[in-house]
């Protein structure tokens, strides 16, 4: 199985109550030959009607912090480990992580098999790692998943849009250099790789609203 089998997949799940909830699954966006794979939450409500991971305003943050990485969204991979948008955007237990999870991330992981994953904030923190681990706490620490993988985690961008003052500065640099640190270990096990292109992509080119 490749991803585009997998896509097709996915968009005929109805495998929970989410997907009632919701326009469609939302997939993947990026190069499926990158070292390094960015794996969020979930959709809200930007995410739905675009069908693309980390678009909305919490995207438009990430797609920042990765420029001054030096990355772009074409050249790594981004992902969630919930796919579809749950009713008015809460955040899913650990239940229903695992269990889409486990029905889908872990499909595309298997099949992609990056050198590195960033985990962006304490859903996919707990789906990746434990559900004892702590993204305040656990951040910036390299650990392996279960399914065999580096991992770091790092702060969701949603988190960052609820802070201002002394608090953000010190969240961003966090970010950066998490992020930094991402980079280099994926740059070292994957040598020659480009992770940046010339300028940042705008996703709202490449994808169209959708309808129900």
């Amino acid at each position: 199985m490749d991803l585009k089998d997998l896509e097709i997949e996915l968009n005929n799940c109805n495998q929970c109550s989410f997907r009632k909830d919701c326009i469609s699954p939302v997939g993947w966006y990026g190069n499926p030959e990158s070292p390094i794979v960015f794996v969020g939450e979930g959709p809200g409500g930007v995410e739905d009607e675009y069908g693309c991971p980390l678009i909305g305003p919490s995207g438009q943050l990430l797609d920042k912090a990765l420029w001054a990485a030096k990355m772009t969204r074409d050249r790594v991979l981004a992902t969630n480990v919930i796919k579809c948008r749950p009713k008015n955007n809460r955040t899913p237990d650990v239940a229903e992580a695992d269990f889409c999870g486990r029905a889908w991330l872990d499909k595309e992981l298997q099949i992609i098999q990056p050198k590195v994953i960033v985990a962006l904030g304490g859903v996919a923190l707990h789906y990746l790692g434990t559900s004892e681990m702590r993204i305040t706490r656990d951040r910036g620490q390299w650990f392996r998943t279960r399914q065999g993988f580096d991992c770091i985690a790092t702060y969701h961008p949603a988190f960052l849009l609820r802070l201002y003052g002394k608090q953000l500065v010190t969240a961003k640099w966090d970010v950066f250099h998490d992020l930094e640190m991402a980079r280099n270990r994926a740059a070292e096990l994957a040598p020659g790789y480009q992770f940046m292109s010339e300028e940042k992509v705008d996703l709202f080119k490449l994808f169209h609203k959708r309808s129900m």
